[in-house]
């Protein structure tokens, strides 16, 4: 193959075919140095090691950190162990796991967002694609540059490109990286925790009721009782060890978030 050049394979037709080689970075930047908190990461998951290579080569030239997962139980696997993934590219059609297995496991904890990248078509699948919780469909064949840069779109409306950080006592919340350190350790939190956590830090000082906190951090649309409220507050006290106790009640009302500075 020439050097440089870059096959992509078109999984509808098993045809191979030439796109270009992807555009060199600005050689001004070949001297900067880049930390972990520049460079999102994300993860391809997808059964082919071509097309994996293929959108990896690219998204490492724009500066993103690339994580590889070949089925779908690889990728639920990478996600919860690294908590640090950013975005996601998903194909549907994969062995021991799909996609639409995997995007319904992870959207039950979070909300990073998701590209689906398939061979899948049909509308009804596209709709499913979206039903589930996916942020964007694309569909193969595709152009590698249009990809990454619907990537970059997405990061930049979320936020996940750059820093996002609060630290409040001994506690550390790293918003972009989904991540929570306390006294320099990092704490497990379900996505409901970690979402009720920033919530209270966000809001310290301001006494909440339980109705407030479930219309924002449950949404309007949540039906269940308040009261699983205090279930999720106990846990996160629990989990959070001495400083779980800026997390005061406030006695007929709801709760307030008060550290000591």
């Amino acid at each position: 193959m020439e050097f440089g050049a870059v096959l992509c394979y078109d999984v509808i037709t098993a045809n191979i075919y030439r796109v270009g080689k992807p555009e060199s970075a600005d050689p001004a930047d070949e001297n900067r140095e880049v930390t972990v908190m520049d460079k999102p990461k994300i993860l391809i998951v997808d059964d082919e090691a071509r097309m994996r290579k293929l959108v990896g080569d690219f998204l490492t030239l724009k500066d993103f950190t690339v994580v590889e997962a070949e089925d779908g139980e690889q990728a639920v696997e990478i996600f919860f162990d690294q908590k640090d993934i950013q975005l996601i590219i998903l194909d549907v059609m994969m062995p021991r796991m799909d996609g639409w297995d995997v995007l319904r496991t992870i959207r039950k904890y979070s909300q990073v967002p998701v590209i689906m990248l398939t061979a899948r078509t049909e509308e009804n699948d596209e709709l499913n694609g979206f039903g589930l919780g996916a942020d964007e469909y694309i569909a193969k064949p595709f152009s590698p540059k249009i990809l990454v840069a619907r990537v970059e779109a997405i990061l930049r409306r979320s936020g996940s490109g750059t820093s996002d950080v609060i630290e409040v006592g001994g506690i550390n919340i790293d918003k972009s990286a989904h991540l929570v350190r306390v006294e320099g350790e990092v704490v497990d939190l379900s996505f409901k925790e970690f979402e009720l956590l920033t919530y209270f830090v966000e809001n310290q000082g301001q006494a909440l009721s339980r109705e407030k906190i479930l219309n924002n951090v449950w949404n309007y649309d949540y039906y269940g009782d308040a009261r699983t409220i205090d279930t999720h507050v106990k846990k996160l006290r629990s989990k959070l060890g001495p400083d779980g106790d800026y997390i005061k009640t406030v006695w007929g009302m709801g709760y307030k978030f008060l550290p000591e500075h």
